[in-house]
C-alpha cells in the first residue's frame, strides 16, 4: 500500500539556525531518503520552496493571490511516498523521518494505489 509522508515545520523554528546546523539536517535528510530507497519502498520525494513563494487560486480561479490560502503556524516542507505493506510499517518508517524530530510527519494513504 502506498502511503505519502507530509513533513511540516515552522519556518520560525529555523529562521535562526546556523548555516553549519542546517547543513547537518540537510545530511540527516540525506540518509534517510538513503535509507527509504535502499529498503526499496520509495516511489517518490520531493521538496518545496517556502511558504512566502506560494500562489493560491481560489474561487474558481478568481481569486489569486501570493502566499498560502491560510495563514497556520505549521507549513508544508516536502513530501515522501512510499509502498509499504500496512500503516503499521509507514508509522515505523515515518518515526525514522527527521522532521519527527523537528517538526510533524502526517502519514496518509494514497488514494490510487499503483
Amino acid at each position: 500500500m502506498r502511503y505519502t509522508f507530509l513533513t511540516y515545520s515552522r519556518p520560525e523554528d529555523f529562521a535562526n539556525v546556523p548555516p553549519e546546523e542546517l547543513g547537518q539536517l540537510k545530511g540527516l535528510f540525506g540518509a534517510y531518503i538513503g535509507d527509504l530507497k535502499a529498503a526499496g519502498i520509495l516511489v517518490a520525494t520531493d521538496w518545496l520552496q517556502p511558504v512566502s513563494t506560494a500562489t493560491t487560486v481560489s474561487e474558481g480561479g478568481n481569486r489569486i493571490q501570493d502566499g498560502p490560502f491560510a495563514e497556520s503556524k505549521e507549513t508544508l516542507g516536502g513530501y515522501m511516498t512510499v509502498e509499504v505493506p500496512d500503516l503499521d510499517t509507514a508509522i515505523s518508517w515515518a518515526k525514522k523521518c527527521p522532521m519527527a524530530k523537528y517538526g510533524a510527519v502526517e502519514i496518509r494513504p494514497t488514494a490510487m494505489d499503483g
